[in-house]
């Protein structure tokens, strides 16, 4: 699973409030933001000041243990492993807390194999350009042409190529509800082939127009690999990567082997104050976008072999100028922001270009650092807690240390562009979401929404409120900051899309008006209000009832029936739908979501006799008036409820 919707929680509490695929409820940590007043000449770093030496050994070993013990215990982290890696050399590697607390031991970079989740998605990349060097594949060729026992539908007259999947630009729905993870050792090993054919997601928009990070692109790679190579994946990355690098205590392979058994480690969350170790988690056939488990050593080999060109010792993985490729900007959302690579997506941290990958799954955070123009690498994992934020912190502390950057004066600010700003303002939400299957509902309340003020742009609020001020066309340098937002426009000049830079795999775009809370809330508050005084006018109106004609009588009833039912399904859907353990939502569909799912379509049902009893006592002059406005208005609120549900996928069985 992906790290990045950790990282939304991290940076903006509850600005989105998902859970996704890798997703949903995983926010949790927040970030106070300044808001210092702005000028034309903000910083875009630290003062310049002297580098530390990265030489001195004891010197970097004391800065990663204070770092390192602070954020352990302000981010609840039961253990850690780091490793740093510069020119070739491993500079650092050290373990942090406990690796098994129930055990007393102490975590060990060298053996410990904790999970790095999507970080694992750069072993399958780096399978797939070992094939293109070969001429195995074509980074531009139509992926059904490599393909044997799954062939991706021809929804788009442009094809989804090698390319595409690599930058996450294929144009595929996210999809997870009931399949995406188990934790079930018995119903491994899985096949890829047959889990990607069965759980296809719809292709939602051409090829290589939009970034949209999808683990089923991931793995279907990691299938073209199986099926090009003749190998299987497992093998595969074994025999192409663990043993040329060196990897001793490094697997793909679900379970673990039995080799390696030993060396697993649990994963633990915080509750009621102390830590419970949970059971792990598997991906099954998804296991190319998430499944290794590695020690701290073995991913420093790894990074080395990225630093230098594809070599680490006398072994040659990947030539230089493949190696240089897959670090080599492939799809840009706008020329100043972080591009997606082959594989790598960019960041700007601290002045200085990142190439990176991170993963998470429900308790393991993972995060890889390169930084190719210094030769240095930083991999760290965690079994526990806020890792992504303790991950972001460290990196940053550490080029701030070894490689601060001289001010920045950020350029002064056209007229042209401070008059601009209103058009930015809106909701906007993540390419990365469903639109066919029942996870569309998972995105209902993910939306950031940015306000338009004072030539400035608002995210968030209060403590957690983020300013941003105009830098040049379509981008926004944090005020007191270093971090920027950017968007794009149509032909028109209409702004399309939003990306935040320290989420560059994660654009959004413009919540349509179907796709708004601000759209549904109203409707839905103004439904239960109507739904809430037939209740309360049937409790003060029985006599009255008592005596009415049969017909008006039961016109009654249908109405109470139906409010009481419209009530129950809502206050369901938020227990039994939104409320759900993301565990188990990602791994199996519960009994209780396939009884629930029922209760929308009997709400369809009760609806339509609304309506039609509508018809009946406009026509037949039941009641007074204004009772006959009041019943057609409560039939249109139990109308627009179904609608509500249809539009959200909650109306049927719509399992991915």
């Amino acid at each position: 699973m992906s790290s990045v919707m950790k990282k939304i929680g991290c940076k903006m509490i509850l600005l989105t409030l998902l859970v996704a695929v890798a997703g949903a409820s995983l926010f949790g940590a927040q970030m106070s933001v300044s808001a210092a007043q702005s000028s034309s000449t903000v910083s875009n770093a630290k003062p310049d000041r002297e580098a530390h030496s990265l030489n001195e050994a004891s010197g970097l070993t004391a800065f990663i243990d204070g770092i390192m013990k602070v954020h352990m215990d302000n981010f609840k982290i039961p253990g850690a492993v780091i490793s740093i890696v510069k020119d070739g050399e491993l500079l650092l590697a050290k373990g942090y807390g406990h690796s098994n607390l129930e055990e007393g031991q102490l975590a060990n970079p060298e053996t410990d194999l904790f999970r790095i989740a999507s970080t694992t998605k750069l072993f399958t990349w780096t399978a797939v350009m070992q094939l293109v060097e070969q001429g195995k594949i074509d980074l531009d060729k139509d992926v059904n042409t490599y393909l044997k026992t799954v062939k991706i539908p021809k929804t788009y007259s442009e094809p989804i190529t090698m390319r595409h999947l690599m930058t996450h630009t294929a144009g595929f729905e996210e999809g997870g509800v009931g399949y995406q993870i188990t934790t079930d050792p018995k119903k491994l090993p899985v096949s890829i082939s047959e889990t990607l054919a069965k759980h296809m997601p719809a292709r939602v928009r051409p090829p290589g127009e939009m970034l949209s990070y999808s683990n089923y692109g991931a793995a279907i790679a990691g299938l073209i690999v199986e099926e090009v190579s003749g190998t299987s994946y497992n093998d595969y990355i074994q025999k192409h990567i663990f043993d040329p690098l060196d990897m001793k205590y490094a697997a793909v392979q679900e379970p673990i082997p039995a080799s390696l058994e030993p060396f697993a480690i649990p994963g633990y969350v915080r509750e009621n104050g102390a830590y419970v170790a949970k059971p792990p988690t598997f991906e099954g056939g998804f296991r190319p976008a998430g499944s290794a488990a590695v020690s701290a050593i073995d991913m420093a080999h790894f990074m080395i072999a990225h630093l230098q060109n594809g070599r680490y010792g006398e072994k040659q993985i990947l030539k230089p100028e493949t190696a240089f490729l897959m670090q080599t900007p492939a799809f840009q959302f706008h020329k100043s922001l972080p591009a997606m690579g082959l594989g790598f997506y960019e960041l700007n941290m601290n002045g200085t270009r990142v190439i990176s990958h991170g993963g998470a799954d429900l308790q393991f955070n993972t995060e890889l650092y390169l930084v190719p123009d210094k030769k240095i690498g930083i991999f760290v994992s965690y079994n526990g807690g806020d890792g992504a934020l303790a991950a972001d912190g460290l990196a940053k502390a550490f080029l701030e240390r070894y490689f601060p950057v001289e001010e920045v004066s950020l350029p002064l600010i056209s007229t042209e562009l401070e008059n601009s700003v209103q058009k930015y303002a809106g909701s906007y939400q993540f390419t990365r979401r469903n639109h066919t299957d029942i996870d569309k509902f998972y995105s209902f309340m993910t939306k950031i929404s940015i306000a338009a003020s004072d030539n400035r742009l608002f995210i968030g609020s209060g403590a957690e409120q983020q300013v941003f001020e105009p830098i040049g066309p379509d981008v926004f340098q944090q005020v007191g900051g270093t971090e920027r937002i950017g968007f794009r426009t149509d032909e028109s000049g209409k702004v399309t899309h939003l990306l935040l830079d320290f989420l560059p795999s994660m654009p959004l775009e413009r919540t349509q008006l179907l796709d708004q809370t601000t759209f549904w809330f109203p409707l839905l508050g103004i439904s239960a209000v109507l739904f809430i005084t037939v209740l309360t006018g049937f409790f003060y109106r029985r006599r009255e009832i008592n005596v009415m004609p049969k017909a008006q009588k039961w016109a009654v009833r249908l109405s109470v029936a139906t409010a009481v039912w419209a009530l129950a399904t809502c206050v369901a859907t938020l227990v039994v739908v939104m409320n759900m353990d993301l565990l188990v939502r990602l791994s199996r569909i519960t009994q209780s979501l396939n009884l629930y799912l029922f209760m929308p379509i009997i709400l369809v049902g009760l609806t339509l006799a609304m309506i039609v009893m509508s018809v009946l006592a406009w026509k037949n002059k039941y009641w007074t008036v204004l009772k006959r406005v009041h019943f057609t208005l409560v039939a249109l609120s139990a109308g627009i409820l179904s609608l509500f549900f249809y539009y959200w996928n909650l109306l049927g069985w719509q399992f991915g």
